[in-house]
């Protein structure tokens, strides 16, 4: 795995911290290559039998298929494992974290300011409930959590653990989807110089910054639920030479004009927040936009277009990584979503996203596979 692109704010673990971390990530590796296709030949040889048998003809979708493959000993070997591992990867950053801390608080603090950037908490936040109910992705303390003064641990395991869970896939600044996103922004309008982006949801800005590279002469504002985490993207935008405006906001309800951006965006984050929560954020997004603007709401693979036991193994984070809103998310008509808030029918679609990185295999375990986007121009 490449060595992850090195910033002010980056914890750096010891040898034996990361002799750790390159542990788990073996497994990670050996479970995806080695144990995991054995679910498909357990499916073939055990589970479809036995459910045709039973009913009389195949499963029809991914809950059919929920409901026996749990009880397959393959699938719940594989499924402990990789929970477990999943688990561990987060121990072994927090071990790091905590140990670094201090130093990377002082970091923080010293690069703060150094290109310009601003950074806006609001004391009085209240995270959304959807987001305090579990750990999403079981990060311990979330993306919320905030434990010191100047705290940026949330984002420190947030970046280090993320590059760790992803094998590396997804660059080493982490900048795989903003640039995949980027990429088919410049496709739909080559010619196009906005004024003003706002990315919602923008954890670490590790997909701003792509952004913000593409376009350095406009102003960008990310937005996110937590303090720490937000302390931690603006020390790692500043350091690493990227004017960005971050502030604690919900997506929901921002304090922004109406009419002020060119572009509202997202980086897989909705699958994370609620039904209300998808219309109350599209229909932020449209009051944010100027005439002409567009949004642009990118998330997981879709779940529905996919054959039942492939749905099943896709949904996998759902169940057993604390994503629980994923597999509604997966099978919304998000084009429907956005005419309810009041984007035209004409205007309004589901575009599937091609990786910007064609033959490259990523985490999701397929080459070349595209990512769905709610995509509404005003």
């Amino acid at each position: 795995m490449a060595a992850q692109h090195a910033h002010a704010v980056l914890v750096d673990p010891t040898h034996d911290e990361q002799s750790r971390q390159d542990y788990y990530m073996d497994i990670r590796r050996y479970l995806a290559a080695e144990v995991s296709p054995g679910n498909k030949v357990a499916y073939q040889a055990q589970v479809r039998p036995f459910f045709v048998k039973e009913h009389g003809r195949e499963p029809k979708d991914r809950h059919e298929v929920r409901k026996v493959m749990t009880r397959n000993d393959y699938y719940q070997m594989y499924s402990a494992m990789q929970r477990h591992t999943q688990e561990m990867t987060w121990d072994s950053v927090v071990e790091s974290v905590e140990r670094d801390l201090p130093r990377l608080i002082e970091n923080a603090k010293q690069v703060s300011g150094k290109i310009g950037g601003t950074l806006t908490i609001d004391p009085d936040f209240k995270v959304p409930g959807y987001l305090t109910f579990y750990d999403i992705h079981l990060q311990p303390g979330a993306y919320h959590a905030s434990y010191a003064k100047d705290d940026v641990s949330a984002g420190a395991l947030y970046d280090r653990g993320t590059y760790l869970y992803t094998l590396g896939n997804i660059g080493s600044k982490m900048d795989y989807l903003g640039r995949t996103l980027l990429a088919h922004y410049k496709k739909l309008y080559p010619n196009a110089q906005p004024n003003r982006i706002l990315d919602m949801g923008c954890s670490v800005g590790q997909s701003t910054i792509a952004w913000a590279e593409a376009f350095p002469d406009t102003e960008i504002h990310a937005i996110d639920v937590g303090e720490s985490l937000l302390r931690y993207a603006h020390a790692r935008a500043e350091d690493l030479g990227h004017k960005i405006h971050f502030s604690q906001q919900n997506a929901e309800n921002t304090n922004f004009d109406d009419g002020s951006f060119d572009v509202v965006m997202s980086h897989i984050i909705m699958h994370e927040t609620s039904t209300k929560a998808v219309g109350k954020i599209f229909s932020e997004s449209r009051r944010l936009l100027r005439d002409g603007g567009v949004m642009m709401h990118m998330d997981n693979p879709r779940l529905k277009e996919l054959p039942p036991l492939e749905s099943f193994l896709a949904e996998w984070e759902v169940y057993n990584n604390n994503e629980r809103f994923g597999g509604t998310y997966r099978e919304m008509d998000v084009a429907a979503e956005a005419v309810k808030v009041g984007f035209s029918a004409e205007n309004a679609r589901m575009d599937m996203v091609d990786t910007y990185m064609p033959g490259k295999v990523m985490n999701y375990g397929t080459k070349n596979f595209q990512f769905p986007a709610c995509i509404a121009e005003k």
